[in-house]
């Protein structure tokens, strides 16, 4: 199943592959143990994925919480099963709802506050995966999170650098709620120093005794309602309790005789397939791995592709074009000759025929793989903690547009568009890698240069996590610290805007990689987890 890694390639980390027979690997090692413990108790690779999940919206506050969306692509023995996990808006909501309360010059939902908060669906999640592939008792599942919430813990090194930003920004610290769930003392935690969340631990325990219905039919929507009413919000426990999660096919795409699988819209991982569909047509093991015509086709190929995306995604039902015809293959390969390898471009969309987050994965040695992605989408999301409840609520209302000519225009019970996208990679329709890169529209930027290095160059999974990355965003090419100096320059020649950017938390993604070696319970999976977060993959 391996495809002759070197596995003496590497780049300067932190980080060795891991090999076991069941794995977990997450961005936080503590949420790693939990869901290696389900594994340990004889459940299965699902059962480790809610136990690590849940641990997450307590032990990685930053970033997820009670009131996250979140998104799964899973291998259940025979087959690759979808689900999407992301909120709907709210009833009220209109274009004219917030061009009323935010002048006609608005183009989006806020950033923060309450009118940036769709429906969590995140625990309407973990109840959908464990009611069909759960193994352990429910309560089982959530009992590491439980614990980590009353007893707390120490809060690690990058966590503790996203917690003191977020603390530091005004929108934030003002929003209800906030500064008495996350700013114990007044500040936020230093490193080492323990945080409890006992409030969170109420929520999970109704979680836990109702399988989820007091979340969205019960005591926690009714609190979150009265909380939204209070503060100007539109939310109503209506609104909760109508919301379910979606069962859905992924899609997919063929490169160099594999296939990288995704979520469909309303998410972007259809943004990865489009590059690699693109990509698909040069000869990228030719070139040096880390030289200047690599990337720049790989930047060209995700530019190319995020033209498309920008323009054509949104919640399916407001899609004019079907994601199979954004992946026509004449159509990709007349994207690919619009690439010159000579200069750098600006791409539109193309004339088609009309028609803060956490990732982690479970794999067991019964070779069930779980990739799994949870997201309040801008660190602390919308700011808006519901009292008594720990409930963190994301603001991926901002995600969607008041422009009436894009698919993604808000509109009541829709979904907006969503950034957040695990990916499943199989070959000859067996499970090879359950994987992904979080950090907002880094997300299939990660996924392309990291399957890049993977099945053009042979790297392992942890060197190509451990690799420098770059980041295409708004015409700017951020080049993250280790990256070739001459590569940058050689970028620069050809057009190309490279600028350094620090900040690796985000915006060079964060990944985590379980690739299948063969028989699960023979030869096992080898595992690698980014040392741009604080986590870890665990195995045993």
């Amino acid at each position: 199943m391996s495809p002759s890694f070197d596995w003496n390639a590497g780049y300067t980390s932190r980080r060795l592959p891991v090999f076991a027979r069941n794995v977990v690997a997450t961005s936080h090692p503590w949420a790693a143990q939990a869901g290696l413990a389900m594994l340990q108790r004889g459940g299965n690779a699902v059962d480790a994925a809610i136990a690590a999940a849940a641990a997450m919206t307590i032990v990685e506050p930053c970033s997820n919480g009670l009131g996250s969306d979140a998104f799964c692509i899973l291998w259940d023995g025979e087959r690759l099963q979808g689900l999407n996990a992301s909120g709907c808006a709210p009833a009220a909501w209109t274009p004219g709802y917030f061009r009323r309360k935010y002048g006609d010059q608005a183009l989006a939902p806020p950033k923060r506050g309450w009118d940036s908060v769709t429906v969590p669906g995140a625990v309407a999640g973990w109840v959908a995966l464990h009611e069909r592939y759960g193994s352990l008792p429910f309560a089982d599942v959530l009992a590491p999170a439980i614990t980590a919430a009353e007893r707390g813990y120490a809060v690690p090194v990058v966590v503790q650098q996203k917690w003191a930003n977020a603390a530091a920004l005004a929108e934030i610290t003002a929003q209800p709620g906030f500064a008495a769930a996350f700013l114990p003392h007044g500040r936020a935690p230093e490193v080492g120093e323990r945080f409890a969340f006992p409030d969170a631990a109420r929520t999970l325990r109704l979680i836990a005794q109702t399988r989820g219905e007091a979340f969205y039919r019960g005591e926690v929507a009714e609190a979150a309602a009265a909380h939204a009413r209070a503060h100007g919000g539109a939310m109503t426990s209506a609104d909760f309790a109508a919301y379910r999660p979606e069962w859905v096919e992924p899609i997919g795409q063929e490169y160099r005789d594999h296939r990288l699988h995704e979520i469909p819209p309303n998410g972007q991982g259809i943004a990865a397939l489009i590059a690699l569909g693109i990509l698909e047509h040069f000869d990228l093991a030719a070139l040096p791995v880390d030289g200047v015509a690599s990337q720049h086709l790989q930047i060209e190929a995700m530019k190319l592709a995020f033209a498309d995306v920008y323009r054509h995604v949104g919640e399916p039902r407001a899609m004019a074009l079907t994601p199979a015809e954004m992946l026509d293959p004449a159509y990709l390969a007349a994207r690919a000759r619009l690439i010159d390898p000579g200069r750098a471009q600006d791409f539109g969309p193309g004339h088609l025929p009309q028609g803060g987050t956490i990732y982690l994965t479970a794999a067991d040695e019964r070779g069930m793989m779980v990739s799994f992605i949870q997201s309040n989408y801008m660190g602390f999301g919308s700011g808006v903690v519901v009292p008594g409840y720990g409930l963190s609520l994301q603001n991926r209302g901002h995600g969607f547009t008041l422009d009436a000519a894009r698919a993604n225009i808000v509109g009541p019970g829709k979904r907006p568009f969503h950034t957040i996208i695990p990916a499943f990679l199989t070959r000859d329709g067996r499970p090879l890698m359950s994987c992904g890169v979080m950090g907002g529209d880094m997300q299939p930027q990660g996924h392309l240069q990291t399957l890049v290095r993977m099945l053009d160059y042979r790297q392992h999974p942890q060197a190509a996590c451990d690799a420098p990355r770059w980041r295409w965003f708004a015409g700017i090419v951020n080049a993250e610290e280790g990256f070739d100096p001459a590569t940058a320059q050689g970028l620069r020649a050809l057009g190309h805007r490279v600028e350094s950017f620090a900040d690796s938390y985000q915006d060079y993604g964060a990944g985590q990689f379980i690739w299948r070696l063969g028989d699960p319970a023979i030869e096992g999976y080898a595992a690698a987890s980014d040392p741009r977060r604080d986590g870890q993959a665990a195995g045993w």
